[in-house]
């Protein structure tokens, strides 16, 4: 049906926009149906918790859905089309084929969730299959997977254009996350300490520091003193390779992951020297 629909708007003319999400929508989702207004005509917002990209002991099963207000704040978006698969419509019976990267997975979050980005590398391949868009719009926030999904576009040409909008935060400095809902009063405070660790970082490459280990240690400190903060990884690396970067002579991302109570938290910065 949607596939059907969607060559309909091409034969139409129609500029398809894609944004998918898991659910749960806030403003951070708002903000990229916005800059996807500003690409194309036809606003498409795909629903679906991918199970694929979700490892054994993560939050699969209790991860926060709320559909009926997904669709109101969607209809006040002015989609055109809101796209809501379940798993079986997705991957279908004997489903063995999956989309994988070589490198990009292999850093940042990849490098402790292994399955991750061939799961989320499968189920936008068959997202954009479905739902044919020219152009989908990506956050930011996780830059690890709009990095993986520009190169599985580029090298499986896809001819989507991949636009990459800014992350939204709360007035605090929070990167607005549907996880955060996971976090009480108190470990939201403790939350706080991934922005202030990128703030520390970028005020300690304007005062000259370059030596990356330096800035992670300084971040890693910070963080550590908060309670209920468990570090996955703070890395400084190449903006497009996200290979490790010793010396920032160059802009870099500086991305890290925080379990803070049970909420696997992420942000990034890119930084310059």
């Amino acid at each position: 049906m949607m596939q059907a629909r969607s060559d309909r708007m091409r034969r139409q003319y129609k500029t398809i926009v894609l944004v998918p999400t898991m659910g749960f929508l806030h403003e951070g989702h708002l903000s990229l149906i916005k800059e996807g207004h500003r690409h194309g005509d036809d606003m498409v917002v795909s629903i679906f918790v991918n199970p694929t990209q979700f490892g054994p002991d993560e939050d699969l099963e209790s991860y926060p859905k709320n559909l009926e207000r997904d669709l109101e704040l969607l209809q006040k978006q002015g989609v055109n089309a809101v796209f809501t698969p379940d798993a079986k419509e997705i991957y279908g019976k004997k489903f063995q084929t999956y989309v994988t990267l070589e490198k990009l997975p292999n850093y940042l979050c990849g490098a402790s969730r292994p399955i991750h980005f061939r799961g989320v590398a499968t189920v936008v391949t068959k997202l954009f299959n479905t739902v044919k868009p020219h152009v989908a719009v990506f956050g930011l926030k996780d830059y690890q997977q709009l990095i993986v999904i520009r190169q599985m576009v580029r090298d499986l040409d896809f001819g989507i254009e991949i636009i990459g909008a800014p992350t939204l935060r709360e007035p605090d400095g929070l990167a607005m996350s549907s996880r955060n809902n996971y976090l009480t009063a108190e470990q939201r405070i403790s939350a706080l300490s991934l922005y202030k660790s990128l703030q520390k970082a970028k005020e300690l490459i304007k005062s000259g520091i370059r030596d990356a280990a330096t800035i992670i240690d300084a971040a890693t400190e910070l963080i550590q003193s908060y309670p209920e903060t468990d570090i996955d990884y703070i890395s400084i690396c190449d903006t497009e390779t996200l290979v490790d970067i010793k010396a920032i002579d160059r802009p870099v991302v500086m991305a890290l992951a925080v379990k803070v109570g049970k909420a696997r938290l992420i942000d990034n910065m890119i930084l310059n020297q």
